[in-house]
């Protein structure tokens, strides 16, 4: 899922010895889908809170993309605290981040990616004996911001330059910032297309010669999905 926070269920639902299972849902809920760090600041907060009605473990982490890297193996210039706490239901939970001063491109956005684990508590009683606990763990995509930037981050999706290239487009983009897409379509035909790096492109398969228009949606520093309209050149 692009625009929302992606969740990852790790196992499908509680498991009961009689034979059924009972459907689970997250009680976890990341307030906003993205998380932008300006250079210009010591730390910034992400608040979580639990809307389930049992208290949850959570282990939270940042890692640079790689989605099955083990949290303890991972290198990135952030402290995050804490990074293993309990919550309890009906509460809410403040992540800290902190940059470290490590160098990263001064030029243009950096990206990352905030991981919350959530392990529900197991429960008491035999019930408890006999059932699978669940985990689900979201990820949201965190943006390192540099001071000086030139333009401004939610200008950069209009800045992107389209370009047919045979049977793919090109989405060019001259811009420091990343510019993240919720949907992308070519006279209404979806594509796929996630996100393109500052001062690069993005190669999407085209569905066949179907027209030049582009439609489609991108996500602003709030979390916003705006639509746009474009041609190809």
């Amino acid at each position: 899922m692009r625009f929302l926070a992606r969740i990852f269920l790790q196992v499908i639902c509680s498991v009961i010895v009689a034979g059924f299972c009972t459907p689970v849902v997250a009680g976890i809920i990341i307030a906003g889908t993205r998380v932008i760090y300006p250079s210009s600041v010591k730390e910034v907060s992400v608040k979580l809170n639990n809307a389930g009605k049992q208290p949850v473990l959570i282990q939270s982490w940042i890692d640079t993309g790689d989605i099955h890297a083990k949290p303890a193996a991972i290198q990135v210039p952030f402290i995050l605290t804490p990074p293993i706490n309990r919550v309890e239901s009906g509460k809410g939970q403040t992540l800290r981040i902190s940059y470290t001063g490590e160098t990263l491109p001064s030029n243009k956005e950096s990206v990352f990616w905030l991981n919350v684990l959530e392990i529900p508590s197991k429960g008491q009683g035999k019930l408890a004996e006999n059932r699978l606990q669940v985990a689900f763990r979201t990820r949201i995509k965190f943006f390192y911001r540099p001071a000086g930037l030139d333009g401004k981050a939610n200008d950069a999706p209009d800045a992107i330059i389209w370009q047919a290239k045979g049977q793919s487009i090109l989405a060019l983009n001259p811009t420091p910032y990343f510019v993240s897409f919720v949907s992308l379509s070519v006279n209404g035909k979806r594509i796929e297309g996630d996100m393109v790096s500052p001062y690069s492109s993005l190669t999407l398969a085209l569905p066949g010669n179907i027209g030049n228009k582009i439609t489609g949606e991108y996500i602003n520093d709030y979390g916003a999905a705006n639509k746009f309209e474009t041609t190809l050149k």
